[in-house]
């Protein structure tokens, strides 16, 4: 016959199996709610940055040309190209389309985005560093289920495989 000991340690592990089993589905059912955020916060702040430069494209191309040392690109197509990610990438990050590739673009962009602005605070600098570990983990581990690729994924057939 097992003594006491035994019979409350069982018991014991048996309650916290069930408490984190609880747990487990309690998060299943906020992860996609708070990776939605997650994808939010970060597309705003991009998005914002892309209407900005559209108010005044003549202005954008003079930063381009006199403030940010984009390399490899000449300022008007590095003015043209940042402004369409700004306002592209966002978009296709928040409703979950291609979402790894949209975040992982976002990623490059925001590194390139750092570095190319001389000036950059050291605040400016951590809020870089959030959005960047915010784009790795969404292109580590995908848009969620709150995503068309997601709802995609799930009526083809790579929900089979």
């Amino acid at each position: 016959m097992a003594n006491f000991d035994d019979l409350m340690s069982s018991t014991l592990m048996q309650k916290a199996f069930a408490l984190d089993s609880l747990y487990g589905r309690l998060l299943g059912f906020i992860t996609p709610v708070i990776e939605l955020g997650l994808k939010l916060w970060v597309a705003n702040a991009f998005f914002k940055s892309g209407l900005t430069k559209i108010q005044s494209f003549d202005t954008t191309i003079m930063l381009f040309e006199y403030e940010y040392n984009v390399p490899l690109l000449s300022p008007t197509l590095a003015a043209y190209m940042g402004t369409t990610a700004e306002l592209v990438l966002p978009v296709l990050l928040v409703i979950g389309l291609a979402g790894r590739y949209s975040a992982l673009a976002l990623f490059i962009f925001n590194i390139v985005a750092a570095l190319s602005y001389p000036d950059i605070s050291a605040m400016g600098l951590s809020q870089h560093y959030l959005w960047g570990m915010a784009l790795l983990m969404l292109a580590l581990y995908g848009p969620g289920k709150l995503s068309l690729d997601y709802f995609i994924c799930k009526k083809s057939a790579c929900a089979e495989s």
